[in-house]
């Protein structure tokens, strides 16, 4: 079942490949295709065993027996939702693009196909040879998709946003190789077969480093403060499809890299690390709001926004408490759905005034009630409004903040504050007033495609607001038991004599 999820995206790319048709009929057709791996992600949640907490679903077959390699996959009740959300957000970014996109439409959708299988192998791979092989070859239909169909400034926020990237992969791709000679010491063979890394008996010395370099290629992709300044160029030129998938899902392959291998294998260090991290987090949620404030571009507004977000999101990872550990799970799967949501009216407007200048926005409700009618409730999850998917996750990542230190939920929720006003004040900027410049007269309202789109979203945004069980209740035992890990380790080193 996992491979044919991993396999069927590059499967469609070679068939539009071939498939002759224009424009009009390769769009009916890569659309009829992404919902395909929708169905097989619901297919493969539909025969998760929920009460389980580890991996499932198991595929092994020995690829490079003698380097210890294998193509190993699994799934748990973390990834899970993980893929289906890559599944979700594949229609999402082509119905975006359907009108934006008019050059070498076929390649486009080439590169949204080839990046979703990428993507799927990150979350599914056990092997971390595997994992590394996915996470670098991400890069490249998202280099193309910047690249070639991106803004004026297009090269240089793709070379800054895969140097930055790649650099912190060779960190990560060193201590991968010292961990697979290590097995070889340990178990008597290479391996990088993380289940077997599981197992290996390593130095609190060892811990550190071997975390830092892992955590710094994570932290960038993520972004964490200090390493997010490629996050606003790479959005601000990518085309609206990029900007959803960026924000929606490949930020998220820093988080899961956090929760699955830093804490995993690392717990020792996890724990001596856990403070200066999450001052990190801290600074970078309230300088990630401020930043919102003062920015002229709609676009780059919501780029800086999800640097806050996500500070708030590995927060809740390194309290190392359950609320916390399930609300930076919800904030992944909610910010790609409300983040994506606002890419997709950012795009929106463009494709009509071709502007993201604030100046030149104003009282766009009057020419658009039914996008004024489908952006509050975008709005309302960004803030964190009650009875939307965005309450749920920052009520649980600040409770883990305050079982951790009461001093860290304070400033935590001058976060959440701050990220009210900014909301606040892009509502009534772009919706409300008066009439921005003559531009505005040229607003058309959604047309039957934007209405559907930001229709389902909007819906997911209340269904996960009211009903976050839906989530919660499957991923709960996986992220016990990483927990109950972490616990283990802060007992023990409780029970030690100091030195």
């Amino acid at each position: 079942m996992l491979s044919l999820l991993l396999w069927s995206p590059l499967l469609g790319a070679l068939l539009l490949a071939f498939l002759p048709g224009d424009d009009k009929r390769l769009r009916q057709i890569a659309l009829g295709l992404s919902f395909v791996h929708v169905a097989l992600s619901i297919w493969i949640l539909s025969g998760f065993k929920m009460n389980e907490p580890g991996f499932q679903m198991l595929e092994q077959k020995a690829w490079l027996p003698s380097l210890g390699i294998s193509y190993h996959l699994g799934v748990d009740g973390i990834s899970v939702w993980l893929l289906l959300l890559n599944s979700i957000l594949l229609p999402m970014a082509i119905l975006a693009s359907w009108n934006s996109v008019q050059d070498k439409v076929r390649a486009y959708h080439l590169f949204l196909f080839a990046l979703q299988s990428m993507v799927y192998g990150v979350f599914v791979s056990l092997d971390l040879f595997m994992f590394y092989l996915f996470w670098e070859a991400s890069l490249l239909p998202m280099y193309f998709l910047i690249g070639v169909w991106g803004g004026e400034q297009r090269f240089y926020a793709t070379i800054k946003f895969v140097l930055y990237t790649l650099s912190g992969s060779l960190l990560m791709l060193v201590a991968m190789l010292w961990l697979g000679q290590e097995a070889h010491a340990q178990l008597g063979h290479w391996s990088f077969d993380f289940l077997e890394w599981k197992k290996l008996a390593l130095t609190v010395d060892a811990q550190r480093w071997l975390f830092l370099a892992f955590f710094v290629a994570f932290a960038i992709k993520v972004p964490l403060f200090p390493f997010h300044t490629w996050l606003p160029d790479a959005h601000v030129q990518a085309p609206t499809a990029g900007s959803v998938i960026l924000a929606g899902v490949l930020l998220k392959l820093g988080t899961y890299g956090m929760l699955r291998f830093n804490q995993t294998l690392f717990p020792e260090a996890s724990l001596l690390f856990q403070k200066p991290i999450i001052i990190l987090c801290l600074i970078g949620a309230i300088y990630g709001a401020l930043m919102v404030l003062v920015q002229t571009d709609f676009k780059k507004m919501v780029a800086y926004s999800s640097v806050s977000h996500m500070g708030l999101c590995i927060l809740g990872l390194f309290s190392f408490t359950l609320a916390g550990q399930q609300g930076a799970l919800l904030t992944m799967i909610n910010h790609g759905i409300s983040t994506g949501a606002l890419f997709i009216i950012v795009g929106v407007f463009y494709e009509r005034i071709h502007t993201r200048e604030l100046a030149q926005y104003g009282g766009a409700v009057e020419k658009m009630p039914v996008l004024g009618l489908l952006f509050l409730p975008v709005a309302m999850s960004s803030m964190g409004v009650p009875g939307t998917n965005g309450f749920v996750n920052e009520f649980l990542c600040l409770r883990g903040g305050f079982m951790v230190a009461p001093w860290i939920g304070v400033i935590a929720s001058i976060s959440i504050i701050l990220g009210a006003a900014y909301m606040l004040r892009l509502t009534q900027k772009v919706m409300y007033g008066p009439l921005g410049s003559h531009l505005m007269e040229e607003l058309t309202d959604l047309d039957l495609r934007e209405k559907l789109l930001l229709g389902f979203l909007v819906l997911l945004i209340f269904v996960l607001g009211i009903f976050p069980n839906l989530i919660l209740k499957v991923s709960e035992p996986s992220v016990n038991e990483g927990l109950l890990q972490m616990m283990r380790v802060a007992q023990t080193a409780a029970a030690a004599p100091a030195p």
